[in-house]
Formats: structure tokens, sequence, C-alpha cells
């Protein structure tokens, strides 16, 4: 006898429950809906609506990834994030919905038909530079990654989005061969984990996250003491930058940005009341 839409979900809910996972109730609705091709409204409005031997057998090898820890976003090759849907794979960090905090941030001070120019250090997937830039019509950006498999899946994505007219994407080394005052904003999610915190990060982040993308040295402030400086001398006068930070280290990237001569430093906090961003401006 088939399974119905609404015995998939409780099922596989109560597996990943079971299993200790967090989120079942949402991870189940994400999976049932994909393997069955059903809506959220489907599973509310025509719960009994028969899942065929094909989707139940696609559903079954769902939930096998997600109780090996796989990330849903893998299992399924996307990932929502802001306005838009991305590809993600292993090549990239998955985005998060606490990086939304510096999307936000962002667009807040830059209205909607307002020219730009947008550089993302260490752009991975997209997400940054192309939530922003599918906000503001009006922007141009340029996407930096030292990983060419990285790159590859930024580009689908702009070209996905409708946004590669827009988008500049190339390898390379943070900001070398970038000009001084190139940008009107500079924004950046670099590897902030300290190298000894990444064996107890949760699986679905240490064992399927490029490790490239999470580790910030030894106290995960590497990256900050040579972007801060380099961040600052690429922005034009007045520009504005937004890095995301670990939740305990916004004073140190603060002070690191100050000494660099970055101007009006803060740091922003996320949903959870964590701090998440810091951001300031170069002087003039």
């Amino acid at each position: 006898m088939s399974l119905t839409l609404v015995e998939a979900w409780t099922a596989t809910r109560d597996r990943l429950k079971a299993a200790g996972l967090e989120g079942p109730v949402i991870d189940a609705r994400i999976l049932v809906e994909a393997a069955s091709g059903a809506s959220r409204a489907d599973i509310i409005g025509d719960p009994r609506r028969p899942l065929s031997d094909e989707q139940a057998a696609t559903l079954d090898g769902f939930v096998a990834r997600r109780l090996r820890r796989e990330p849903i976003s893998h299992i399924l090759g996307r990932k929502g994030f802001w306005s838009i849907m991305l590809k993600v794979t292993s090549e990239v960090l998955t985005p998060r919905p606490e990086s939304e905090t510096l999307v936000e941030l962002i667009l807040r001070d830059l209205s909607e038909h307002r020219p730009f120019s947008l550089l993302d250090l260490g752009v991975g997937s997209g997400a940054l530079l192309l939530a922003i830039l599918a906000e503001r019509p009006a922007a141009k950006g340029l996407g930096i990654d030292i990983s060419e498999a990285a790159l590859a899946v930024a580009r689908d994505n702009a070209a996905n989005l409708g946004l590669a007219g827009r988008v500049a994407l190339l390898r390379g080394d943070w900001t070398t061969g970038l000009p001084d005052g190139g940008f009107d904003v500079v924004v950046s999610n670099p590897p902030y984990v300290p190298t000894d915190e990444i064996a107890a990060l949760a699986p679905e982040v240490r064992d399927h996250d490029p490790r490239l993308a999470l580790d910030g040295g030894a106290d995960g402030l590497a990256s900050y003491r040579r972007l801060a400086p380099e961040i600052v001398r690429v922005l034009k006068p007045g520009g504005r930058f937004a890095v995301e930070v670990g939740h305990d280290q916004a004073r140190a990237v603060e002070a690191l940005f100050d000494e660099a001569g970055a101007v009006e430093t803060a740091t922003t906090r996320d949903l959870a009341d964590r701090d998440r961003v810091v951001s300031g401006r170069r002087a003039g």
C-alpha cells in the first residue's frame, strides 16, 4: 500500500527525531516535498495524496543520506538564501540564515536605484554578492575566490539568477592585484573557525563544508588580519564594508579595522542576538 503525504512526513520526522537530528519536523517536510514534488500547501490540503513507488524510493534515499548527517543542501543540491535560490555543492560553504544579517545591513544603506560597485572576497557560492545584486538592479559586482571549483558554482548561480551580465568572478588571493579605491562596497564571509575547534563542529559542517572556508587559523582571526588593511585600501573614500565574524570575535575584528584606519566601525547582532557583522567605512 502506498504511503500518503502525511504518512511519509510523519515517518520521516520520526526517523530523524529518533536519530537525534536537530529540526526533524522541518527537515522531514523539505525531504517529502522534494521527493514527491508536493508543496507545503499540498501536505496540508491534500495529506492523503499517495506517493508513487519511485517517489517513496527517492524519499528513502534522501532520509538515508540525512541520517548519515549529510546536510539538506547537499542532498537537494540547492539552498534558499535571502530572496534567491542557490546551487550548493561540497565545494562551497552552505549559506546560512545568520549571514543574511550582512545582506540586510548593506541593503539598508543603499537605495534601490543607486549604482555602485560591490566586491565580495571569498565569494563561494555567490550568496552575499548575488543576494545584494538581485535587490539592487543598478549595481555591478566582482567576486574573488581562491577555489576555481567554488567559482564554477558561483558562475552557475549568477547565470541561473539572470545576473551574469552584472557580475565578474575571478580566481585570486583576496585583494591581490586590485587597485586602490576601486569599490563602493566590500563584503566578506572569511574563514573564522579556530583550527583546533573544527573537529568539534557538527558533522554537517565539519565533514561537508570545505575546510578552506572554515579554518581561520590558530585564533580564527588570520583572515581578518590580512583583510582589514586591504579592504580599507580597495574602498573608495567614504566606501562601506561589512564582514561576518564569529560570535566572540567582534571586538578583536573591530580593533583590526580601527588600526587599519576605518571609521564608524560597529557590530551588528543577528536574530539569535549574537555578534555577527562588523562594518564601517573608509574615511573621506
